[in-house]
Parts: structure tokens; sequence; C-alpha cells
């Protein structure tokens, strides 16, 4: 499909969305904000696609959405009453164990294919065996891409010191530097920066962290105790719309690329390959299933989030969700 004809079918759904919104009751009274995690991490973008294509206000929402910089950040905001619903990852059901007040609603996400392990362009390693006692770069110590380089040698069954963790930062430059000074064999960081640095010959993508790592809810969303007590209907709404939007993803793959080049600042290449990659994680009800709970279980302790293993059954509720 042409550009045009792309344009034309977004267009299309657009009308279709607003010609809709009638059916549904409007919830404008009041904005529901929406704050994200990271501004272009493809499990938390389907809200501003969403928004793109008319899907909340088809439902009666007056959506508005804010980027924060990580988690954390957003994890103060919704302390501080500041947003609705935390559009994150599975591992900030931590803060909900700890007494932040919310609770996740929604598994968007199953797997973690947008993170992969990269490599030089001219590497040796063709795949995961050959990482076997190499030296793998991480953003930090005690991060998520720390204990996912962990886990690649517990899943291997390699040992505690199947890898070597190198610590060097995350980001494009950082990367390439410790690539050329072979301080690093292997880096595990977002898809997309290995499918761009790939266009300059810079590095490629192994293979995705999900090839390796099973559920765990690598997408997730969180609604405040606050809306949960007094406006649960435009809770509803809101995962219906999400919901609608996933299955958009899932199914129209040029349109999507259009839309997300647009928010990422990545070129429709690089989307178009990346969407390949990941368009699979995406659950279809944002029910949370039983390795998704167990995975992060586990991890809250080894990531040092947690000191126990709490109750998961205490962290999340289905009872939002469409029927």
């Amino acid at each position: 499909m042409g550009i045009s004809g792309r344009r034309g079918a977004v267009r299309a759904a657009v009308v279709l969305a607003v010609g809709a919104a009638l059916s549904f009751p409007s919830f404008a009274d009041a904005p529901l904000v929406v704050g994200k995690a990271a501004a272009t991490a493809d499990a938390i973008i389907p809200v501003n696609v969403g928004d793109q294509l008319g899907m909340f206000k088809r439902h009666g929402i007056d959506l508005k959405i804010v980027d924060f910089e990580g988690g954390g950040r957003m994890m103060q905001a919704m302390v501080a009453g500041s947003i609705d619903i935390a559009d994150g990852a599975g591992t900030q059901m931590a803060f909900v164990a700890k007494g932040a007040p919310m609770l996740a609603v929604c598994e968007n996400t199953s797997t973690l294919p947008y993170f992969s392990v990269g490599v030089p362009w001219d590497s040796p390693i063709t795949g995961m065996d050959g990482l076997k006692d190499k030296k793998i770069g991480v953003s930090s110590t005690g991060s998520l891409t720390d204990w996912l380089a962990q886990e690649l040698a517990r899943k291997k069954g390699w040992g505690p010191e199947g890898v070597t963790r190198v610590a060097i930062g995350a980001g494009v430059a950082p990367i390439t530097a410790a690539f050329r000074t072979h301080l690093i064999d292997a880096y595990i960081g977002g898809t997309t920066t290995f499918l761009t640095m790939a266009e300059k010959k810079a590095a490629r993508v192994l293979f995705p962290v999900s090839d390796y790592e099973g559920g765990i809810a690598s997408g997730t969303l969180f609604a405040s105790n606050s809306l949960i007590a007094t406006r649960p209907d435009i809770l509803r709404a809101f995962l219906a719309a999400w919901l609608e939007t996933t299955s958009f993803i899932r199914t129209h793959k040029a349109e999507t690329v259009k839309i997300e080049s647009g928010i990422t600042g990545y070129s429709e290449s690089v989307m178009a390959q990346e969407y390949d990659i990941a368009v699979g994680m995406f659950t279809s009800d944002c029910k949370f299933d039983a390795d998704s709970l167990a995975t992060l279980k586990r991890s809250f302790v080894e990531l040092g989030l947690l000191t126990t293993p709490p109750d998961m059954s205490k962290l999340y509720s289905e009872a939002y969700l469409p029927h």
C-alpha cells in the first residue's frame, strides 16, 4: 500500500471511530490523565495510537497523556494523585506491594520482544549458545537488563558465572564505544536501538529477549485507587478502548507502522521490522497469566525491589475488563 493509501486507511479508521461516538456515554466532564513510563516503548505507545485513531473519544473519554522519564517518576506522580492511569511494566507491581495507591488492571503484553540481545555487526556470534562465557553489556547493576542477563545464564543452565555482566549505561553512543573497544561482546537493550544501528552496519539483533524469557507481563496498566473508587465506569471504557486499539495494531501493520514512526521518531523501515518482531506480544483480553505472575514474583526479590515474595493476587484485579 502506498503512502496515500495508508493515510486514507488511517483517516477512514478515524471517521469510523468518531462516527460511532454517540453510542457510548460521555466522560468529558473530567479528563482521564494517563502517565507513561517511557515515551516510545512498544508496550506503552498503544495509548498514543488509540488516541490518534479516536478510539478513546469513541468511548466518550477526554484523554490527557503525560510522558515520564522512567517508571520511578511515573510512580511518584501516581502517589501524588497527579495521574489516573499508569502505563508501564509488570515490574511496577512491586510498588503496589509497597503500598502505592493503585492496582494493576491489564496485562497488555505477555513477553518482552522489544528488548533484544544485540552484537556488533561483524560479530562471529550467530546464536544464543555463542554467548556462553561472553561479556554482556547492561545499563546498570541491578537493572532489568542486568536481571535479563542473569536470566539468560540461568535458563541455559550455565550457572551464575556463565556470562559476565558489564554495566556501561544506555544509548547508542556507549553501546557503540563498548563494541568498538571490545569491552563487551553483546548488549541487552531496546530492539529498535539495534535495528537503527544495523542501518549503519554498527550492530545487529541477535535475538529478542522473548526467545528465552517467557511470560513476564512486560506491558501493564495500573489504575489509581481513587479512579477505581470514584469512576469505575471510565476505567472500564478506557480498557475497552485499549483492547480495540491493540486489536487494530495486530491487524493493520501499514497504518500502525506509520503512526508509531511518527510517535517514536524511528524510520518506518525500522518500525516495520520492529512490528514483525513484537506484534505477537499483545494480549487479546488484558488478563494476567500464571507464567507472568510467577516470573514477576521471583523477579521482585532478585531485582531487589522487595525483600520477600508478595501475594500476587493482591496486586491486580480483572474486575474492570470488558466482558
